[in-house]
């Protein structure tokens, strides 16, 4: 986990680098914890905002539910970096697998069945990973549709999380159920497409939202070694919301369906 100030100064302008040391200096890191290589933290603003801060090599993946949407990382992740460069954090993995060891499997099962009653994300997370069965396109749209209701006050100004949606898509692409995968990312780029006219804020996260769905979505279709006719299916997914009225964001959908034939040839 390194990462330096000059590195952090290179991943934002002068002007957010500068926010977000006087941020960190004004101890608004309300919360940072390390899991292997993945850093979660919590930083007060206008409201708490969490950050995500992922290790991946030379690699450092960043998210922030705030709003911020002009090129580079917000003042809250910088803020988080430059605590991560002052202070590398201590990672819990270690102790977490110690502790692993020493737990009886019914004990272990207990804790799980538990945090599953408590915790629906990661009770959904749990059966991507498991379970054969998943859900429809319009049950996950209507999980996003509430999202979007949570953070209209009367419209979205922030960036929103959909983070999660993605973690289960990922879930399902590692157990190779490319379907239930495509599932999800297009529920992701329908209901945020649909949306769109709730967004007043933030549109290169929606843009970069609807385009990583779109890429999973051709991903996994590939994935499936389809027949003409299932192509001719998925396809028209695409088709149908590149000619859904408003067309807000067509010219992105028809660029994806048009890679989507190339590639299928």
């Amino acid at each position: 986990m390194n990462v330096v100030r000059e590195t952090i100064r290179n991943r934002s302008t002068d002007a957010v680098f500068e926010r977000g040391e006087n941020y960190r200096g004004e101890g608004r890191i309300q919360r940072l914890d390390r899991f292997d290589e993945l850093v979660t933290a919590a930083v007060s603003g206008s409201k708490l905002y969490d950050v995500t801060v992922e290790f991946g090599g030379r690699s450092i993946d960043t998210r922030c539910t705030c709003p911020y949407d002009v090129g580079g990382d917000c003042k809250h992740v910088v803020a988080v970096l430059l605590d991560i460069a002052a202070d590398t954090p201590q990672d819990e993995s270690e102790r977490v697998e110690a502790v692993l060891d020493d737990v009886s499997a019914d004990d272990l099962r207990g804790f799980v069945r538990d945090a599953l009653a408590e915790h629906a994300d990661l009770r959904e997370q749990f059966l991507a990973r498991f379970d054969d069965d998943h859900k429809s396109v319009e049950e996950y749209r209507e999980e996003i549709a509430q999202l979007f209701e949570q953070h209209a006050d009367p419209v979205v100004f922030e960036a929103i999380d959909f983070s999660r949606f993605f973690d289960i898509a990922e879930q399902y692409r590692d157990r190779e159920r490319y379907l239930a995968a495509a599932t999800v990312y297009r529920a992701v780029f329908e209901e945020v497409d649909e949306k769109y006219n709730w967004i007043d804020g933030a549109h290169n996260h929606y843009v970069q939202i609807i385009q990583t769905a779109l890429d999973g979505y051709a991903v996994c279709v590939l994935a499936t070694d389809p027949t003409l006719e299932e192509f001719d299916t998925y396809a028209g997914v695409l088709e149908a919301r590149a000619t859904t009225e408003p067309r807000i964001n067509d010219e992105q959908f028809w660029r994806a369906l048009d890679d989507l034939e190339e590639r299928y040839e």
